[in-house]
């Protein structure tokens, strides 16, 4: 069983401290330090903080809920004080919401990306721009993205139409040739899932690990409701 974090500090003298930031001077919209260069980063080092044992522990109680195969564990740990790591509550969240919607079968990500496909944004690179821009809380980079919209390009029945590529092109990864050729459009049950009207695990099954849950057909399903902001089981 791995030692708790703040038994490995102990256990080999380590001194932690963080820098933690929810804005740069100059960065509109900013995401994260991996926008930041070598000197902007650089910048950042003077005012970092020791880290602490109350952040240390509330790392650790995150990490279990987070890698629970109860998802409810998540919820629970959210009832906590969470603000000796600030942007730690909305992480979580946001993950929470990564779950099938009651409404459709898909989770936020995926729900979102429907979207701005049926407002005519077709292309890759100016998909995942809006995306980015409209769901920063996720930090998905581009090869992450690919992989969410092939799950409902390649699904049973697809919910995205991609041309511009070759077929063999959706077995691969992210190349520069994917990001600059596709071109996306909804399916008719693309657009019967996005209008509520048919749910995708009811038409395609799932097999998904979300944290440390394991959505499959045999096994409990968990949806989350957006109407009252937690998860159901079904």
């Amino acid at each position: 069983m791995p030692l708790p974090a703040r038994q490995i500090l102990e256990t080999r003298k380590a001194r932690l401290s963080l820098v933690c930031i929810g804005e740069f001077p100059g960065k509109q919209n900013f995401r994260g330090l991996g926008e930041l260069n070598r000197e902007q980063l650089a910048s950042l080092f003077p005012a970092r903080q020791p880290v602490t044992e109350q952040q240390l522990k509330l790392g650790e109680a995150a990490w279990q809920a987070y890698c629970s195969n109860d998802p409810t564990a998540i919820e629970a740990f959210l009832e906590e004080d969470t603000s000796a790591l600030p942007f730690l509550r909305e992480a979580l969240q946001a993950h929470l919401r990564r779950f099938p919607a009651v409404e459709n079968g898909l989770g936020r990500i995926e729900n979102r990306a429907l979207q701005f496909i049926d407002k005519g944004v077709d292309s890759f690179s100016n998909l995942f721009q809006r995306f980015s821009d409209a769901e920063p809380v996720y930090g998905l980079g581009d090869a992450q993205f690919w992989l969410v919209l092939k799950r409902l390009i390649v699904a049973v029945e697809p919910l995205i139409e991609v041309s511009g590529i070759p077929r063999a092109g959706l077995d691969q990864p992210l190349t520069p040739e994917i990001a600059r050729k596709a071109k996306f459009r909804l399916t008719p049950a693309g657009v019967a899932v996005l209008n509520n009207e048919v749910d995708f695990v009811t038409l395609n099954g799932i097999d998904q690990w979300l944290g440390g849950v394991h959505l499959e057909e045999s096994g409990r399903t968990w949806r989350w409701d957006d109407h009252i902001g937690r998860l159901r089981s079904r």
